[in-house]
């Protein structure tokens, strides 16, 4: 198997949403596996059976994958601005849909998608789950 690097992402309960929802924007191959489809026998943990153990999203771009986060005791902010997911499109327009549309489902403007200070152009949404996406194109 070759090497890979995807940015992975553990929501409180509602992952199967999410990349749903980013399927529905951007497209490409989901493949979401659930707890339940799973030998549950030998986990170091009992997990709901309707939560999702793991789910990639292909994009042309890269993949995203993510889980459902376990119960820990943790807080983890999914929103925040200590992370975005990069998006680099080919045209300016490309980019304006995608934002379109993920403002469509629920999101709200970080930063507006304008010429940026190098000569691109950069943006930012924030989706309806709290994930920060920036956009960017020559």
């Amino acid at each position: 198997m070759a090497q890979s690097l995807a940015p992975y992402i553990a929501f409180p309960g509602t992952t199967a949403e999410a990349f749903e929802h980013w399927h529905d924007v951007f497209g490409g191959e989901l493949n979401l596996m659930l707890y339940r489809d799973f030998p549950m026998e030998g986990m170091p943990f009992e997990p709901d059976p309707e939560s999702v153990a793991h789910v990639t999203l292909t994009l042309p771009a890269g993949v995203l994958a993510g889980g459902d986060a376990m119960e820990d005791g943790n807080e983890y902010a999914v929103r925040g601005t200590a992370y975005s997911l990069l998006y680099t499109t080919d045209t300016p327009e490309e980019a304006r849909e995608y934002i379109q549309r993920l403002l469509d489902g629920g999101g709200a403007v970080g930063m507006p998608f304008e010429t940026a200070p190098w000569g691109g152009w950069y943006g930012q949404v924030f989706d309806k789950f709290g994930v920060m996406w920036a956009f960017s194109c020559d």
